[in-house]
């Protein structure tokens, strides 16, 4: 058991392990990530559009998170704090990369095309899925993740964005329309291509 000024590791808040790291203590901001990273990672993975760039953004949103501890207003959670670093991290490096990168069609070492279709209906479906996501516009997205795949209220959604709440229940029902169109076939597997 770890002593952070004085206090218990087992018994230690996220707020007093935020407090304690912005007074110098070396070892608790490593102590809240571990409890955090998992969480913070899949919010990095499904607001960007790939792996690498999700990466880039949570490594930039918790060198932030660290450099800013001592900012830190106690008027939401931590974990809410970190959340919003990650989002916006993850916004700034998509309005960076406006250009999309290519996927070649073909490997490298062979002139057949890459299949883009997995043979486990579980992976294509989840292709898919994540395909059409990144089909929306970043606001969209964005809205739709932290609604309808973190579980969000509007208004959590709305306080995380920074952003209305109407805001984010237009841009949820845009997404929401888009996505029905754009995973219409996952009704019918007869439309399969």
């Amino acid at each position: 058991m770890r002593i952070f000024g004085g206090i218990a590791n087992i018994a230690v808040s996220d707020a007093e392990l935020l407090a304690a790291h912005a007074a110098g203590d070396d070892q608790a901001f490593a102590t809240l990530l571990r409890r955090h990273y998992d969480h913070l990672w899949q919010v990095a993975r499904r607001t960007s559009y790939c792996t690498e760039d999700a990466a880039d953004a949570l490594q930039e949103a918790l060198l932030s998170a660290h450099r800013t501890a001592s900012s830190f207003r106690e008027d939401a959670a931590v974990r809410s704090w970190l959340h919003t670093i990650v989002v916006h991290a993850c916004l700034d490096r998509i309005r960076r990369n406006r250009t999309r990168r290519t996927v070649p069609l073909y490997l490298e070492d062979g002139d057949e095309p890459q299949s883009p279709r997995n043979d486990i209906a579980e992976a294509e479906t989840s292709l898919d899925v994540s395909a059409a996501l990144d089909a929306l516009p970043h606001d969209q997205r964005v809205a739709v993740v932290a609604v309808d795949i973190e579980g969000y209220s509007v208004r959590e959604a709305s306080a995380r964005l920074g952003v209305p709440e109407g805001t984010v229940k237009s841009r949820c029902a845009r997404g929401r329309y888009k996505l029905a169109v754009l995973l219409g076939d996952l009704h019918d597997p007869g439309n399969r291509t």
